[in-house]
């Protein structure tokens, strides 16, 4: 009887601890079809929401920057945190690690702030390529942690063979070992995709003043009013980064078990 008593708890526990997590996800998407600019209470079902959203330019142009800056900070974050992951799993440097996986631990609002001072010390323009040049530092240790994760799965006599069979270390990289861990470095892409288009600390910061990204146009909508229309851009952000996770966890479900 005491076990299923502390059973009954533990569910209870975790009953309300998904509801605390999910219930307010499901309010805003149930809301972004409701047939009132107040989200006060339910009056019908409508699309309404979503057409006024697809014909706002301001929303548009900042979900195109979102995707912009997602793509290419990814892209670049990729290559740099799969050669990073590479690196740290070749060579077992303290130093190493803690320089790839630093950006990762400290708060998001501590990386924004010395970002900032960073490019003003160099005098870069605040804007897409400060934002983009951010994602990539915040980014590149996810990859690196993926894609190391991938790496200490692999068989390592499938590259010695390689390399007795007369393949440079190149070779053997590109035909053995990048075709082993290709689902870990899209995995990471994906995440890296993932964080830069729904960030905002990081990007409130490095954005400047005529930059603007997709979640900070959401933050000085809601400043004024939470219609609807923010609750259909939220709904289509939180759809694209579900989707975005569930694929990056199905291509590497063992990712941060390293």
């Amino acid at each position: 009887m005491p076990k299923f008593r502390q059973s009954l708890w533990l569910t209870l526990a975790a009953v309300l601890v998904y509801a605390f997590l999910y219930v307010p996800l499901a309010i805003v998407v149930m809301y972004s079809f409701n047939d009132s600019r107040l989200n006060a209470e339910w009056v019908g079902f409508t699309l309404d929401w979503y057409r006024v959203l697809f014909a706002d330019e301001e929303m548009l142009r900042a979900a195109g920057n979102s995707l912009i800056i997602a793509l290419v900070s990814s892209a670049v974050s990729t290559v740099l945190g799969t050669m990073a992951g590479f690196a740290l799993h070749r060579y077992k440097i303290r130093t190493l690690q803690i320089l790839v996986l630093t950006p990762i631990a400290i708060p998001e609002i501590l990386v924004g702030v010395s970002l900032l001072i960073f490019f003003v010390m160099l005098n870069i323009t605040l804007g897409m390529l400060s934002v983009m040049l951010a994602h990539i530092a915040f980014s590149l240790g996810f990859v690196a942690i993926v894609v190391r994760s991938r790496l200490s799965g692999m068989d390592e006599s499938l590259t010695e063979a390689a390399r007795d069979c007369g393949a440079t270390p190149w070779q053997a990289f590109r035909r053995v070992t990048l075709p082993l861990i290709m689902p870990g470095v899209v995995a990471g892409a994906l995440m890296a995709f993932t964080l830069s288009i729904d960030d905002f600390v990081i990007t409130f910061f490095t954005a400047g003043a005529n930059t603007q990204t997709l979640p900070l146009q959401i933050y000085s909508m809601i400043k004024i009013a939470v219609t609807p229309e923010v609750n259909a851009v939220s709904t289509l952000l939180m759809a694209l980064t579900l989707i975005l996770i569930v694929i990056a966890s199905k291509l590497s479900p063992n990712a941060f078990r390293s």
